[in-house]
């Protein structure tokens, strides 16, 4: 992996033994979605997640981990979060509250370790990708190896269509 800077969450990795590798992406600033990594990564969408930062008027802030393609159900995320109600929070909060910038988010090594959930399609699969913490990198990660890194509550997370 020469040439690749390690991040804050592939470190958190490390120091817990966890496989993975880092995969790195051509970015392109007017397009951050997962749905653009997917296809700089020629992988299927459903393996792509992205990391929801979310604030609930109970718990505060917290993490929700869902397929690129998919959006939060806000109704599902507050229940499951202990929360009435949540919402995403401002893009402006994102960087202060994570320590991550839009695009770049990983649901591991945060500036706090904060309550966190992982839609259930993880497991689907014999591998998914997250963000590694920087735009153009992503980790490529076992979800039961990401789930022992970061701990997750695998759960129902999406607008169903």
């Amino acid at each position: 992996m020469a040439g690749i800077k390690k991040t804050n969450a592939a470190r958190l990795l490390d120091s817990k033994k966890i496989a993975y590798e880092l995969i790195p992406y051509v970015v392109d600033e007017n397009d951050l979605s997962a749905i653009h990594v997917a296809a700089q990564l020629n992988e299927p969408i459903e393996q792509v997640f992205k990391t929801l930062v979310l604030k609930g008027d109970k718990t505060g802030h917290f993490v929700c981990v869902i397929p690129g393609n998919e959006e939060v159900d806000l109704k599902l995320a507050a229940k499951v979060s202990g929360n009435k109600n949540c919402d995403l929070i401002p893009m402006k909060e994102v960087l202060p509250t994570t320590g991550y910038i839009r695009g770049g988010c990983s649901p591991l090594g945060m500036k706090k370790v904060f309550p966190t959930f992982i839609h259930e399609t993880a497991f689907n699969f014999p591998y998914i990708y997250i963000s590694a913490g920087i735009r153009g990198l992503q980790i490529k990660i076992a979800p039961e190896a990401l789930t022992a890194a970061c701990p997750m509550q695998s759960t129902s997370l999406i607008v169903i269509h």
